[in-house]
């Protein structure tokens, strides 16, 4: 099973239509919650993402989106519970 990019920093981009955590569009987003979505769509769409996002953008993804595979929650979360 491939866990959803989503970081919990849903914000889109009014100019790109790209969220600003995740790097997914609008209609990547749904495909991700769809039963029939395969994996290696799955998979595709991961490289799409880190293709599509740069710099510190990229790296904070890239960090959030490893905690929540280890971990089951993303950075964000993580930090509005210590809070």
């Amino acid at each position: 099973m491939i866990i959803s990019p989503c970081i919990s920093i849903c914000k889109t981009d009014p100019s790109t239509g790209y969220c600003y955590g995740c790097g997914r569009n609008n209609d990547e987003k749904k495909l991700w919650k769809l039963e029939e979505t395969t994996d290696e769509w799955k998979q595709d769409n991961l490289e799409s993402i880190r293709k599509r996002l740069t710099g510190w953008q990229l790296d904070s993804f890239n960090e959030s989106y490893e905690h929540k595979i280890n971990n089951g929650i993303s950075l964000f979360k993580k930090n509005l519970k210590n809070e």
